[in-house]
């Protein structure tokens, strides 16, 4: 895959948009513990960053999705992970599904807004006892009469403290595991819907990140995203976009980290000479840079086959896989040549190395990732994706 001249046009604006709208404020967001997101997505909104690759009919660009991965690589340029997070749920987690398999009603009601940054989105699919194991969720959607009553919990849901709706992934029935669930918008100011908690993170401070309660919450069954019982699916494509945009937007900022290391290398002198001279320090951070490069080729690759169509699952596992990787190993690396530096809270290699550790976490675990690869690998047995 190559960038042309209008992916760099969208990554040279998006960059400018970054350093005049949010860097200045990032400090401060992360002293909060949470960002404006209503605000700072109706700014997006109004560039059209919110629907590159959606529909042109619901408001989108109606780009392919390597316009996507490049402004998901851009996103590496903002000085902390938690906004470029909250930025890729309402891009990449949320909306791929309704974008793809909703009706055109729901489409209008939840997409366009989200689009335009009037919305706030989540996806709720993480609960108490269910994370990476996705068909051990719990969240129950009964029928009565023309809608659905959930119950149930979801956690770890980030922009849910500030969202409009969540894409809940629900059982909608007593079908097996893999068969029973279905895609549901749900208005977050629905009857019922609570907020348990606001969680405390080691990183991505600026994101909010909520425990969130269904009890007896009421929504039409015009609010289930495509057919009923077809829920695991639509979330499995959805987890392809989220880990594809994962592994991309941590290529910028691991590039960024090796950069600000090299600086500070050269002006950090130790026993009468820079730190940046010593031959292992150079070698490690070139051994570093081929690491992230990797990355990219991969990314790349992913994306130029899921553009043409195909399956991605294995190399979108791959990258997700080596993205959490690096996104630990980079900045424990480099925050070593920072010395005393480094350890300090408000350093731009510490941040990244508390903000970088969710990557093996989120979205699924590197554990379900190497599963997913085993399993294309006819290494175990079990169903592919």
């Amino acid at each position: 895959m190559q960038f042309t001249h209008e992916h760099l046009e969208l990554q040279r604006n998006l960059k400018r948009f970054i350093d005049s709208e949010i860097n200045p404020f990032v400090d401060e967001w992360e002293a909060a513990e949470i960002f404006p997101a209503k605000e700072v997505f109706r700014k997006m909104g109004a560039l059209g960053f919110l629907g590159i690759s959606k529909p042109t009919a619901f408001g989108g660009l109606g780009l392919d999705y390597s316009y996507s991965v490049a402004m998901a690589e851009s996103l590496g340029h903002i000085h902390c992970g938690g906004v470029p997070m909250a930025i890729g749920v309402q891009t990449d987690m949320a909306t791929p599904a309704l974008a793809r398999f909703g009706s055109d009603a729901l489409r209008e009601e939840f997409l366009v807004p989200a689009i335009a940054g009037e919305m706030v989105a989540c996806v709720g699919v993480s609960e108490p006892n269910a994370g990476s194991d996705v068909a051990a969720i719990k969240t129950m959607a009964r029928k009565d009469g023309g809608d659905y009553v959930i119950n149930g919990s979801k956690m770890w849901i980030t922009n849910s403290l500030q969202a409009d709706w969540m894409c809940v992934l629900a059982n909608t029935s007593d079908d097996p595991a893999h068969r029973n669930k279905s895609l549901i918008i749900v208005p977050m100011n629905s009857k019922g819907v609570s907020v348990g908690k606001k969680i405390k993170k080691i990183g991505m401070n600026s994101s909010d990140t909520g425990l969130i309660y269904f009890d007896e919450v009421r929504v039409p069954q015009r609010n289930r995203i495509g057919d009923e019982g077809k829920g695991f699916t639509y979330q499995m494509l959805q987890f392809q976009e989220e880990r594809m945009w994962c592994a991309a937007s941590n290529i910028q900022s691991l590039s960024n980290c090796i950069d600000a290391t090299i600086e500070y290398g050269r002006e950090r002198k130790i026993f009468g000479s820079s730190v940046i001279d010593n031959q292992w320090v150079h070698f490690k951070l070139a051994e570093l840079k081929t690491e992230v490069e990797s990355l990219r080729a991969l990314v790349y690759r992913a994306c130029e086959l899921y553009v043409n169509q195909q399956d991605v699952t294995e190399l979108a596992s791959m990258a997700k896989l080596k993205a959490g990787r690096l996104a630990r190993i980079v900045p424990d690396t480099c925050m070593q040549f920072w010395g005393g530096a480094g350890f300090t809270w408000d350093n731009q290699v510490s941040r990244l190395y508390r903000d970088g550790r969710l990557t093996s976490i989120g979205g699924g675990a590197d554990e379900v990732m190497l599963s997913i690869i085993c399993k294309y690998m006819d290494i175990l047995p079990g169903k592919k994706g």
